[in-house]
């Protein structure tokens, strides 16, 4: 996969080529907006990273630049302009996702991780295995060996989201954005009671795996202890 990052900042630049570097990705990146916008039209990119206060060129003009010319390569806007009206104007700009600086990178690479699926035409895997459990995407359902675990929706969705990114620490934000299709934290305990609720059903499962805190960051499914 080959990405693209567009960020005048030299430390957050050569932070972000050096995290998708080490996870395998082949990166691209400029410090200004032109050149920005140059290799976004002459190369070739899965996804690209763009910030929007940008030297000569200002990120909002790339990104409009490229819709027009029917480039629909997936953008995910990286900005400290964090105002709602700010990110729905990137949004309704073409971006295909916004995160707000500071960030936390594992958060990045999730929604990143994300935008990559939804662009690819590979054909999409119906089961997903990890440890003794198996979820079949299409019958909706999930087993333990051979015993079926008794989920409600929202739980097998939150569960299939874990397990898609199994052994990664996951955001609240995340999971309010991928599983509950909301954009901001409602400040309810709606995350954490569904959460509850499934730990109870994986441990009575005997699953082997567990759902586990991470305190003041969010959550991680790994193998029980």
């Amino acid at each position: 996969m080959k990405i693209l990052i567009v960020e005048d900042d030299k430390s957050n630049r050569e932070f972000l080529v050096s995290g998708f570097s080490e996870q395998g990705y082949v990166v691209d990146s400029a410090e200004d907006g032109h050149q920005g916008l140059m290799l976004a039209t002459e190369e070739q990119y899965q996804l690209i990273i763009l910030d929007r206060m940008l030297p000569k060129l200002d990120g909002l003009a790339i990104l409009a630049a490229l819709r027009v010319s029917d480039n629909a390569t997936p953008v995910l806007i990286l900005s400290a302009l964090g105002e709602v009206d700010d990110r729905i104007k990137g949004l309704r700009s073409g971006g295909d996702d916004y995160m707000v600086k500071p960030f936390s990178f594992a958060e990045l690479l999730i929604r990143s991780e994300l935008l990559l699926k939804r662009g690819s035409s590979a054909p999409q895997a119906t089961t997903i295995e990890l440890g003794n459990l198996k979820m079949d995407l299409l019958a909706h359902r999930v087993l333990v060996g051979e015993h079926p675990i008794e989920l409600q929706a929202k739980e097998f969705r939150l569960l299939r989201f874990f397990m898609e990114h199994s052994g990664q620490m996951v955001t609240r934000t995340l999971l309010f954005e991928s599983v509950w299709d909301q954009h901001f934290d409602p400040g309810t305990n709606v995350i954490d009671v569904h959460i509850a609720r499934l730990r109870k059903k994986l441990d009575a499962a005997k699953a082997t795996l567990q759902i586990t805190t991470v305190r003041g960051a969010g959550y991680r499914l790994e193998p029980t202890s």
